[in-house]
């Protein structure tokens, strides 16, 4: 169903093979559009981009940490949130098994 193509990539200007297993690809997952960039040319925006996909607002900031008891089983961890001290805080393990119920 699916033949090899010559495509043209919009960064180099290179000639590259959209081949016929990477266009059935395509075609399971939905996507509309052939690639603009060469495969080399793609793997060098990934690595500028960190591995993100560009969405016009570059990478996300570290968020802050602060540091915190768990309220369960006392471990010293960190929460992306200030802790108030009105409400239980709990490390990651404790709140992934409380999730559960």
């Amino acid at each position: 169903m699916f033949q090899d193509k010559i495509l043209t990539c919009r960064d180099c200007g290179q000639e590259f093979t959209f081949s016929a297993s990477e266009q059935e690809f395509y075609a399971e997952k939905g996507f509309e559009n052939e690639p603009g960039r060469c495969p080399s040319c793609r793997q060098a925006r990934k690595a500028a981009n960190g591995g993100r996909r560009s969405g016009g607002f570059g990478a996300r900031p570290q968020r802050q940490m602060y540091p915190a008891t768990c309220s369960n089983c006392g471990v010293e961890t960190e929460v992306p949130f200030q802790p108030s001290g009105e409400k239980p805080v709990y490390c990651r393990d404790c709140y992934q098994s409380m999730r559960r119920y």
